[in-house]
């Protein structure tokens, strides 16, 4: 069999922006090199039926549809689970709201109700209180309810299965949906020891990405009922998500779920190692708590964001802005223990 053995340059910079930059490992290009193909639009393609099986089997789901991103994966989710007009709950930090270009609206007509919560977590009673009465004709139809976990802009905040719980049966009791936007999920997983088939167990929906802590290069996961991802997989073709010869990303999907899923856990200490850092720094106004892989922490008003940011890249450090001084550092497997020891150096001498 053939194998595929380039070596990959080293970045010239340190780049914590987001855990979207990694590149493929070597033996996620073996695996993506061999995959055996078919065209997937016809549903012939052997490679992408493995990894939708495999994903699906992992959290106790009927059926998954593997997706360009994770946009398209939370965006069909949506469109399947409402209808025009329709009002959807979520959290005001929700990748769906603040990250995917009104897509709520453009693709499925539907308008949001955003909830505060600490650290980008919904609890279930301000859950109850926001769902419109369904008999009331002036208000929209409460029809969804949508969770991140983990949560980028809360720091990489985990939810609680208890909470999460808690949140299901007030979706059950009103007859509505529940997805979860799990672009990081296998971080909280790895953290709480949770089973992942305990998500698939309460959740009508699932999205969870691969091209993050994963390390694919392309592709995200929708999960759910059979019925659910027919009618998804409908969704999908009038988005323009249909692939074809796609098995080569399905391959570097399955080597992430064989091989990347634990070592997340090295990206949370590189993390902590950050953390300890600016807690040394008395140009730190503020910090959010450090679950999981990504450190948030806010500038005194008196540094300006982008000269900071400047900064850092002259030192070999990219770094991303978030507003009003908030600044975000995300570990990853393309980020070295070296490279994290040096940017705390850095970060202390600032």
């Amino acid at each position: 069999m053939l194998t595929f053995r380039a070596q990959l340059k080293p970045l010239a910079l340190i780049d914590l922006r987001s855990d979207t930059v990694t590149r493929p490992t070597p033996g996620m290009l073996n695996a993506m090199f061999s995959a055996k193909v078919g065209d997937d639009v016809f549903g012939e393609d052997p490679t992408i039926h493995e990894l939708q099986q495999k994903a699906a089997d992992l959290f106790g789901m009927e059926a998954a549809l593997f997706c360009p991103s994770g946009t398209m994966t939370n965006q069909i989710a949506v469109n399947v689970h409402t209808r025009p007009g329709d009002e959807i709950i979520m959290h005001e930090y929700s990748h769906i709201f603040n990250y995917e270009g009104g897509g709520a609206a453009f693709n499925s007509g539907c308008q949001i109700r955003l909830l505060p919560g600490k650290r980008g977590l919904l609890d279930a009673n301000t859950v109850e209180k926001s769902v419109n009465n369904r008999f009331d004709i002036h208000a929209a139809r409460t029809s969804l309810v949508t969770v991140e976990n983990t949560c980028n802009k809360g720091g990489g905040s985990c939810y609680s299965m208890d909470t999460l719980k808690e949140i299901r049966e007030v979706t059950r009791l009103n007859d509505l949906a529940y997805h979860l936007d799990g672009a990081r999920l296998f971080n909280a997983l790895v953290i709480s020891g949770d089973s992942p088939k305990d998500y698939g167990s309460f959740f009508d929906s699932i999205s969870i990405c691969l091209s993050k802590g994963l390390g694919c290069p392309v592709g995200s996961l929708l999960l759910g009922s059979k019925a659910f991802i027919q009618e998804a997989l409908r969704v999908r073709k009038k988005l323009g998500g249909g692939m074809r010869q796609a098995g080569i990303l399905a391959a570097a999907g399955i080597y992430a779920l064989d091989h990347h899923i634990e070592r997340l856990a090295e990206d949370h200490t590189k993390a902590q190692v950050l953390r300890s850092a600016l807690e040394q720094c008395s140009w730190v106004r503020d910090m959010e708590s450090v679950e999981t892989n990504i450190v948030i922490f806010y500038l005194h008003e008196n540094r300006d964001p982008q000269l900071f940011m400047e900064k850092l890249e002259s030192e070999g450090i990219r770094i991303i802005g978030m507003g009003q001084g908030k600044l975000r550092m995300v570990t990853h497997l393309d980020v070295s223990e070296e490279d994290i020891e040096k940017t705390a150096e850095v970060l202390k001498k600032l």
